[in-house]
């Protein structure tokens, strides 16, 4: 934490002393004494949290110093104490710009320690502002953050519109990658709620045994370990929203608890007995079909409808088109730009490249192919040889390229030749086809 800076600007060095002593009692007051106003005004470059200004100085008047440190820095308070109480001279020093007035008694050093945590808080609160509105500016951008023109992307902007407007549970599909935690915070930001919390939980990432003191928070003593008491997520997202993505990763007894806070609004602590009310909307997100899901038992149907909600589904990267190069074109520009680097376009062949690709790791795999390719270019241009593939899914290597059936099946049976050592007993029984099969495609030179 940075530390509070106070400037004290007194002739009396008795008087100067004391109050140095009493404010730096506080560990986090950084105080510095100055005698004379031009002192004061040559150390501004150490921009102070605060100036204690004497108002009757030897050198320069309080007049002069507030002026000089509000041309300097129209946002730094300035506290004036002055020997004699004078209502006029007060009054002038306040529209002139300063924070406040004190006359010298008793009470001055209480009324400046106040005056300080006061501006404390403040800057907390202006801190906080500045922080919302950086969130509220990206929000409102949404539409330039979720790149693209696609009719399935004009259609994701539309849900979320309609999301923005009423507090619906909504619920997100799409494969990993496809930028579900993205279109949660566009809702949350965009909504009434904008000014409340938004909290992300990946259920996957809490242990089991964790996860309902996570969600719910717990009491102390109610558990070895609980040793205060913990607010749950739910209630850090009151009034704002709580997302909770992979949800279909839940075990059931969770799924049951969960559903009961959702339909009540209302939780209890881990180890408590006394109900908590919360106001959260609720986005859930997941890779899996949780239709299906409830068709194998693995998810309560109640809590399926519960969250259904408005149901938004995030196409696949492979789906979207010429997605792909509107969205290679912005990781591009955005990693130079984050790198200091100059500009680079992306040629032809590499274009016609990406769109062959099927992207299994979707958004966020070709982020990464696009960034490396940044890196590995020596000029000003990304080439095809440039665009390199890294994808764990190995049955994207044949989906390169469309194919015929046939053509898939020479794919196939020259990747497992080559996979187990041209071993064509151990493909035929890995791909269940007979072996006289391999070896006319052998012969025939098809593989």
């Amino acid at each position: 934490m940075n530390s509070f800076k106070i400037f004290i600007v007194e002739d009396d060095p008795l008087y100067g002393e004391m109050l140095k002593y009493h404010l730096s009692l506080n560990p986090d007051n950084e105080v510095i004494k100055f005698e004379t106003g031009s002192a004061c005004l040559k150390n501004l470059h150490q921009n102070p949290s605060l100036i204690s200004l004497d108002y009757s100085l030897p050198d320069i008047s309080g007049f002069d110093v507030i002026k000089k440190v509000k041309e300097y820095n129209s946002d730094i308070p300035v506290v004036v104490v002055s020997g004699q109480e004078d209502v006029a001279t007060a009054v002038r020093l306040l529209k002139d710009g300063a924070y406040d007035y004190f006359v010298k008694d008793e009470d001055t050093k209480e009324r400046l320690w106040n005056t300080i945590k006061n501006i404390k808080e403040r800057n907390e609160l202006k801190e906080e502002i500045n922080v919302l509105k950086e969130e509220i500016g990206k929000k409102y951008e949404f539409k330039n953050i979720i790149k693209g023109n696609s009719p399935a992307i004009q259609q994701i902007f539309g849900l979320i519109d309609k999301a923005t407007q009423t507090n619906i549970t909504v619920s997100i599909y799409g494969e990993t990658g496809t930028g579900k935690e993205l279109v949660a915070k566009a809702i949350h930001y965009n909504s009434p709620r904008v000014k409340y919390t938004f909290v992300p939980i990946n259920v996957t990432a809490i242990p089991s045994e964790l996860i309902e003191s996570e969600l719910f928070g717990h009491e102390k003593g109610s558990f070895t370990g609980a040793n205060s008491r913990k607010i749950g997520k739910f209630e850090v997202a009151n009034r704002g929203t709580i997302f909770l993505d992979e949800i279909g990763e839940m075990d059931l007894n969770m799924q049951a608890k969960l559903l009961r806070v959702i339909q009540e609004k209302e939780l209890y602590r881990v180890g408590g007995t006394q109900p908590v009310k919360f106001d959260a909307r609720v986005i859930v997100a997941t890779n899996r079909n949780l239709a299906k899901e409830v068709e194998k038992g693995n998810f309560r149907e109640d809590l399926y409808y519960r969250l259904l909600g408005l149901p938004i589904e995030i196409p696949p990267l492979r789906y979207r088109g010429n997605d792909i190069l509107i969205l290679a074109k912005f990781f591009v520009d955005d990693f130079c730009k984050e790198n200091k680097m100059p500009k680079l376009s992306i040629a032809q062949n590499a274009q016609e490249k990406l769109l062959k690709y099927p992207f299994p790791g979707n958004v966020r795999e070709l982020k990464a192919v696009m960034e490396l390719s940044c890196v590995l270019t020596n000029s000003g241009v990304i080439e095809e040889e440039h665009i390199t593939f890294n994808s764990t899914n190995a049955k994207s290597d044949f989906l390169l390229e469309e194919d015929t059936l046939t053509g898939y099946v020479r794919k196939i049976v020259k990747y497992y030749l080559q996979k187990y050592n041209n071993n064509v007993m151990v493909v035929a029984k890995k791909l269940d086809i007979g072996k006289s099969t391999i070896y006319r495609m052998l012969k025939n030179n098809e593989i």
